[in-house]
């Protein structure tokens, strides 16, 4: 047989591999029933551009290339990209208007055929500048809408569980072969909006390693009962073992269930969600995921942008021991926002206005500041009654308290390098990206001890925290860090142990790689060569 007759007879007998696969995702083969009950090993004959890696699908509802509304969009952003020095990774994002309109013309490597009531859609390749592919969802009526990817001013969209089931669904398929070029070895899924993808493969008796990693256990992705038929689900799997929540059908309990290992963004947050408290009516569930040592916390990093000595928004770049710089940061942000000249210790808010954020408890500690000669600025957008109450705490306070009500990025960074102190005193925090942001830029966080914030941030070190059981609580810690910006070589100590925290990708991307080889197990890929 010719080089290229062989060549075509094995890409004919690749294609025949995928097409039975995808059948077999969807219970048929040749037309009748069929229920495999195996693993779906790597196929070594699919083209992949980095052969010798494993390959890794990395599911998300939102990526800071095109669209973010919170820390999953940065991790999305910057963990796939520490991760291919072992891995080859994909990303698998919905086609948002944000995404279309960065890439009109997107390739299409496939049709996604529709099931039950999950729309049909096309699914596109596109490569970024640094060569990062990332598969696109292509499916206007879904995707392609104003406000952010979850809903608009008139709140959730209405069909977000067909929107997000499709997700999951085509890292479903993606992961048995639905691009003839590329299947994914792992599945690596984000939150609820991606949840489904181990489900849709159980129950279809499919097993593909799989690992879902939850940013906050608050949002669950919750559907009444009757969405169960439109959204493929089998009735046997509304119960307790299953997608059942108190009545309700719950993506996230699914993914939890379903996923070979379940992980969140810092080791504390790991603890908290198997508490009554703070699981959200999943503690039970989590722990028995913790028995059986598949539930893990890694914590998030940030990207190497955050650099006060080279970032190009700061009115002047600086280092350690550098405090005049610093100074000159400070003086812009004051002129920005409107506030008198001071020497005055200067607190920045860069949050989401929410309660969840202890919004309440820093608008209380404006006046303490205030009275003590600091300044306040804030930056943020959320709920309506704090927006208003900071806008009120600016008329009263025009030359100490400044408000945008909004977000920019170029001025979030500018208040970081021009603050002294970040108030973030969340009522749980999963991670946290504000108080590493803060660090490298010599602002000292002050913290509840809680999640991430407890694993990042040493009281009396690298900036101030607190816990109910603390004398002062939360106003405690501010009066503890206006006493400290009067002790200079103190603050400066401070500020110098901050900057020099490293919060970077590598050590993350790490405890990923060991957790990925536990989930491959007997079914490992090809791993790369030495």
């Amino acid at each position: 047989m010719s080089n290229l007759a062989a060549g075509a007879s094995a890409r004919l007998g690749r294609s025949a591999r995928i097409e039975n696969a995808a059948m077999s995702f969807w219970g048929c083969s040749d037309g009748e029933s069929h229920e495999p009950q195996r693993c779906l090993a790597p196929d070594p004959s699919l083209d992949s551009r980095t052969s010798l890696q494993p390959r890794v699908l990395f599911a998300t509802p939102e990526m800071a290339d095109f669209v973010k509304t919170g820390g999953l969009g940065e991790v999305a952003g910057a963990l796939p990209r520490a991760l291919r020095r072992d891995f080859d990774v994909r990303v698998l994002i919905p086609g948002y208007r944000q995404v279309r309109a960065a890439h009109p013309d997107i390739p299409v490597v496939a049709r996604l055929n529709g099931y039950a009531g999950v729309p049909a859609c096309d699914l596109g390749l596109i490569e970024t500048d640094d060569g990062l592919q990332i598969y696109v969802l292509i499916n206007a009526d879904l995707f392609e809408r104003d406000g952010t990817p979850y809903g608009d001013a008139g709140g959730d969209f209405g069909d977000n569980d067909l929107r997000f089931a499709r997700l999951s669904l085509a890292a479903a398929e993606i992961a048995v072969g639905a691009d003839p070029a590329w299947r994914a070895d792992l599945l690596h899924l984000n939150d609820w909006q991606a949840a489904l993808a181990p489900a849709y493969l159980a129950w279809r008796g499919l097993r593909v390693p799989s690992v879902l990693t939850i940013h906050n256990l608050a949002y669950q992705g919750l559907f009444p009962q009757a969405n169960l038929g439109r959204l493929g689900m089998p009735d046997s799997a509304f119960q307790v073992n299953g997608v059942e929540f108190y009545g309700q059908l719950s993506f996230l309990k699914a993914g939890i269930y379903y996923a070979s290992y379940v992980t969140t963004v810092s080791e504390t947050y790991a603890r908290e969600i198997q508490t009554p408290d703070m699981g959200c009516g999943l503690d039970g569930l989590l722990r028995t995921r913790a028995s059986q040592g598949r539930l893990a916390g890694i914590l998030n990093g940030i990207d190497e942008s955050w650099d006060p000595r080279t970032d190009p928004y700061l009115a002047t770049r600086f280092e350690a021991d550098d405090w005049k710089g610093k100074r000159a940061n400070a003086e812009a942000v004051r002129q920005h926002f409107g506030l008198a000249v001071s020497r005055g210790p200067l607190f920045a808010i860069v949050s989401r206005l929410v309660h969840q954020k202890g919004i309440d408890l820093s608008i209380q500690a404006a006046e303490t500041i205030v009275a003590e000669g600091g300044q306040m600025v804030v930056i943020g957008q959320g709920e309506g009654r704090f927006e208003n109450a900071l806008r009120n705490l600016a008329r009263k306070y025009p030359e100490a308290v400044g408000v945008h009500v909004g977000f920019d990025e170029a001025d979030a960074r500018r208040m970081f390098a021009g603050s002294d102190f970040l108030l973030m005193p969340s009522r749980f925090e999963p991670c946290g990206l504000a108080q590493m942001y803060a660090q490298r830029f010599g602002s000292l966080p002050i913290v509840r001890r809680t999640g991430g914030l407890a694993d990042t941030v040493e009281d009396g070190v690298t900036g101030f925290s607190f816990s109910e059981k603390d004398e002062g609580g939360f106003g405690g810690a501010v009066r503890r860090a206006l006493d400290t910006f009067g002790q200079k070589k103190r603050l400066n100590t401070m500020r110098r142990t901050a900057m020099g925290r490293s919060f970077g990708w590598d050590n993350s991307a790490a405890h990923y790689a060991a957790l990925y080889a536990r989930a491959f197990g007997n079914a490992a890929p090809r791993w790369r060569a030495a």
